[in-house]
């Protein structure tokens, strides 16, 4: 037998001998500690980066005109509302009030969906929302988003002012309630800013009488067509005059707005812009699936990218 051969069967035989008589790795020895080294753990500001939400701009290629998708909150009302979503400890409820855009249920249900992805659905049963459910979650009792859809048909802020509506928000207990209000004030023929002026502060004033640590956050209508004689159908001359309206009254009243009508395109292309994406209903008024859904999803990227601009002013 050669040398070479030799030494590999000692070997072998070296490590056969060595082996227990089960087929079982053994098991590593438990490590030392480490007496020059300590744990790491998460500092209060990496908490809270680790609290930023990431989310993409869903606008489409073929709108054009299009400003940058941000709420406007210069008087830091949201403020208290996203401390309470930063530390998410109990069922934190938003209300999303408004007229048949919101009543369609889609828009707000995409934005209801984005924020249980973003922050967990365990507070609400998962029930799907269609038209001909209600909009109204159903509370499990944990901690979490809840996100009621309250619309109704050709409403307006003063067609909405009751007491059975103001009652029925209250009894929800919400932190945040979104203000979607300003198609059928546009098609209003006589159109009067003071009325209308006059009809959100009502609103606003008896939401606050009825939920005294309540958050406001207005949009503003995305855009329509009206009729005119033998013209057919035109762009809403009045829909500028309403939106500034609104811009107006959150401004002087300290309140946040979401100027959809603005961002989508404003006077110039708004109704373009829509018309050209196929996402208008045949009315011109309201809108298809894809289009309510595509309201849905920028009213989300704004929603959070005003919350992670909150979290990094934290950092500062």
């Amino acid at each position: 037998m050669k040398l070479k051969q030799l030494v590999f069967y000692i070997a072998c035989l070296t490590v056969l001998v060595a082996m227990p008589g089960y087929a079982q790795d053994v098991l590593p020895e438990c490590p030392k500690p480490d007496k020059h080294s300590s744990p790491v753990y998460p500092s209060h500001e990496m908490k809270q980066l680790m609290q930023f939400v990431s989310v993409d701009s869903p606008m489409p290629a073929v709108f054009r005109n299009t400003t940058e998708n941000e709420l406007t909150d210069p008087a830091g009302s949201l403020h208290p509302f996203w401390e309470k979503l930063g530390a998410l400890d109990r069922p934190l409820r938003i209300v999303h009030i408004g007229d048949s855009h919101v009543r369609g249920h889609v828009f707000p249900y995409v934005m209801r969906c984005s924020l249980e992805d973003d922050f967990g659905s365990k507070a609400v049963e998962n029930i799907p929302v269609t038209y001909q459910t209600s909009g109204i979650a159903r509370e499990t009792g944990s901690s979490g988003v809840v996100y009621h859809i309250l619309g109704v048909n050709g409403a307006t802020c003063q067609s909405f002012s009751t007491p059975e509506h103001i009652r029925q928000i209250a009894d929800l207990h919400p932190d945040l309630v979104i203000l979607s209000f300003g198609t059928n004030e546009a098609h209003g023929r006589r159109y009067n800013a003071s009325e209308h002026t006059a009809a959100m502060n009502y609103l606003i004033e008896e939401l606050k009488a009825s939920c005294p640590d309540v958050a406001f956050l207005m949009t503003t209508p995305p855009g329509a067509y009206v009729r005119n004689g033998r013209r057919g159908k035109i762009i809403n001359p009045r829909t500028p005059l309403v939106v500034e309206n609104e811009l107006k009254f959150a401004r002087e009243h300290g309140i946040a707005i979401w100027d959809m009508y603005d961002i989508v395109g404003g006077k110039q292309r708004a109704c373009l812009n829509w018309n050209a994406a196929k996402m208008y209903q045949r009315d011109k008024i309201h809108f298809t699936h894809e289009g309510y859904t595509l309201q849905g999803l920028l009213l989300h990227e704004a929603f959070i990218k005003a919350y992670n601009h909150y979290v990094a002013t934290r950092l500062d």
